[in-house]
């Protein structure tokens, strides 16, 4: 402070002098243009140094106008969650809307072990049926520092592509396997081979993204026709569905890559270790299962400039897991579906559920297998349009041990179905009954979306998809469905569901 005192006063007596001596001489005296901002040309443009250092910032930052039709949120998610929107109420939503402000800072610092770099980016947001008339909320997506190929804090999973943050979307509920766009706490390790060969070792924390669940087939599960959202029985908090019984985090899942990148594209492999805690049968002295660990891997391609065009890409990805379903069924829904997909038309419904793992009393957890492929193709038009076509196919299934256990819970009425907040005061919600007991399980999803840019940093664009719920169970389920007569069956059938957006983003 004392030192800026002394800058300023005596630069202001400098310049009476200078003035005087002008007057003195009656001649004009050109000032000497000040630098008030240096710029820092070696990370790109838009850094400059911060005054008296040697580091490099960069602040930037979008505002983002997003309203989405048919859609269980402003992310553009299907209503496949049961609720109004899932059961097909009149009272559902038709649209919702969100504006918010992206705030973002780049710092870079060349030292003797490499670069030091810190970046993060804050989201100031409004979502309707959210908050208040005024309200809003803070989220922090992205939080890390990088030094000496370290990464420490809050970053995109070491396990998803190069490309994991340009998907030619705009939903962000579009499921295309591993996607963590809120990024996950991590600790990792990259070493550079040359060539554009890199390889990741990682730990990273499960929950809430990684966390599908497990369930105990004594108690119930979230029925297909409850609502979504009823305080701890479907809130905000990650994978707090009825019928969870996932204990707590005892490991952080191990991520490791290889990647390849070039002009023409880049190349991406990667696997996971996966943890599985459950909970007890029934209380501490009864025990509970070993824990159980799964796997993921996952191959990705992109090409890049294509002979359709310039700019033209294409990314394709396929993944596989064990006990390990997030890994698969990612995306935007992670916080919000936590097991359960259900969705109602007329006097059908089709559902399923997404989980790690499930177990009964004395046994050990029989885990899923998951798998899904996907991809992405996007054409310039010319340099102000571009349109993108997105297809994904995403599947699970429990074994024949799983499904047995599966079938006698959901042929019971003291456990199965469930419709309250508590395991300990849950009453059934209906029984299934006269179907294949296949408990196979799937969506798929067809998308497009067509983007404008009329000036730099100004994009507008609408995007439509077309989902499917594939499920092998047949029969009929007989419940008590939110906003529907009590005691109705419905026949258990495939579902078709329809949605869009559109958005407009000013980037800066």
């Amino acid at each position: 402070m004392t030192t800026t005192i002394k800058t300023l006063v005596l630069g202001s007596a400098a310049g009476m002098l200078a003035i005087g001596g002008a007057h003195a001489a009656d001649l004009p005296v050109k000032a000497k243009a000040v630098e008030y901002v240096k710029i820092c040309s070696l990370y790109g443009a838009g850094f400059y140094y911060i005054s008296g250092t040697d580091t490099c910032i960069k602040i930037g930052g979008a505002l983002r106008i997003d309203t989405a039709f048919n859609a269980a949120s402003n992310y553009d998610v299907p209503y496949w969650f049961g609720g109004a929107g899932g059961n097909n109420l009149y009272t559902k939503d038709y649209f919702n809307t969100k504006p918010r402000l992206t705030l973002t800072t780049d710092t870079r610092t060349a030292t003797e072990y490499g670069l030091l770099r810190t970046f993060s980016n804050i989201h100031f947001d409004f979502a309707q049926g959210r908050e208040s008339i005024a309200g809003g909320f803070v989220e922090v997506d992205f939080a890390f520092i990088q030094f000496a190929g370290f990464t420490f804090g809050k970053a995109v999973s070491q396990f998803d592509p190069q490309w994991a943050l340009a998907k030619p979307t705009i939903a962000s509920g579009f499921f295309a396997g591993s996607n963590n766009a809120t990024g996950i706490p991590q600790l990792a390790y990259t070493a550079s081979f040359g060539n554009g060969v890199s390889g990741t070792i990682s730990l990273e924390n499960a929950s809430p993204y990684r966390n599908a669940g497990l369930w105990n087939v004594n108690t119930f599960i979230v029925a297909p026709g409850a609502s979504q959202f009823t305080g701890a029985f479907y809130g905000s908090s990650s994978n707090t569905f009825l019928g969870n019984a996932a204990g707590g985090n005892h490991m952080p899942d191990v991520v490791g890559n290889l990647r390849l990148d070039q002009a023409w594209g880049t190349l991406h492999f990667a696997a996971a270790l996966h943890q599985a805690t459950a909970q007890y049968y029934t209380n501490e002295p009864s025990g509970h299962p070993d824990d159980a660990y799964g796997f993921a891997v996952s191959g990705a391609v992109e090409f890049k400039n294509l002979p359709t065009g310039a700019g033209d890409s294409l990314k394709l990805e396929a993944s596989y897991a064990k006990g390990a379903a997030k890994y698969v069924f990612a995306g935007t829904v992670d916080t919000l579906g936590g097991g359960r997909f259900a969705k109602f038309d007329g006097n059908t419904v089709g559902f399923g559920y997404v989980l790690d793992g499930i177990y009964a009393p004395g046994g050990q957890i029989v885990q899923s297998s998951a798998w899904e492929v996907s991809g992405f193709f996007e054409h310039y038009w010319n340099p102000a349009w571009r349109t993108s076509l997105f297809a994904n196919y995403s599947h699970i299934s429990y074994g024949d041990a799983g499904n047995a256990l599966l079938a006698g819970a959901f042929a019971s009425t003291t456990r199965g179905f469930g419709t309250s907040s508590s395991s300990a005061a849950a009453s059934s919600a209906g029984v299934l009954s006269g179907t294949s007991n296949n408990f196979d399980f799937a969506t798929t999803q067809v998308g497009t979306r067509t983007a404008w840019t009329p000036v730099q940093n100004l994009t507008l664009s609408a995007e439509f998809i077309y989902s499917r719920m594939d499920q092998s169970l047949g029969g009929t389920y007989t419940g008590n469905v939110v906003g529907k007569p009590a005691g109705t069956s419905y026949a258990v059938r495939d579902q078709n569901l329809y949605n869009g957006a559109v958005q407009i983003l000013r980037s800066f």
